[in-house]
Parts: structure tokens; sequence; C-alpha cells
């Protein structure tokens, strides 16, 4: 199956609900490349950046899971990059 990257944006409105995200980051890790988490204090909330790389499905099954977390808002973007084992 065709590998993709994307960027998966994910605001935190409720750090009571932070480690059930932390749990599946974790439980995600081996398709994430990069993860960079910016607090917001002044408007109390965290701002995290996701750059994956795995098929669409995964990708999309990671994306569906998060937007289950209360509290929890993300965005998916897709790069048009080809696979590089194509």
């Amino acid at each position: 199956m065709q590998s993709r990257v994307a960027i998966i944006g994910i605001i935190v409105e409720d750090n009571t609900y932070i480690e059930e995200l932390n749990n599946l980051l974790h439980k995600y890790s081996h398709i994430i490349v990069g993860r960079m988490g910016v607090p917001y204090r002044d408007r109390n909330i965290g701002v995290i950046s996701i750059i994956v790389d795995a098929p669409s499905d995964e990708i999309n099954t990671l994306s569906g899971k998060l937007g289950m977390i209360k509290g929890i808002n993300s965005k998916t973007i897709y790069a048009k990059v080809a696979d590089k084992h194509e």
C-alpha cells in the first residue's frame, strides 16, 4: 500500500484528556516522523503538530481516534509527495 506524508494539527482545549492523547500517540509512534508541541498559555490551550508517514488508512484511523477524544480538535493535511519506494 502506498505510504503518504501528512501533518496532523491538534488543538488541546482540555488538559484532562492529555494522558489519553499521549497514550494514543505512543501507540502510533511507529508512523510518527516528528512532533512539536507548544503551550499557548494566554489562551489556555496546547497546539501540537505531528508529521506522519504511513498508508492513508492508518493515518485516517489515527485521525479518527484523535477526533473521539473529548477536548481535542484535529485536522489532517496530506502532502502531494510520491512514495519513495515507487
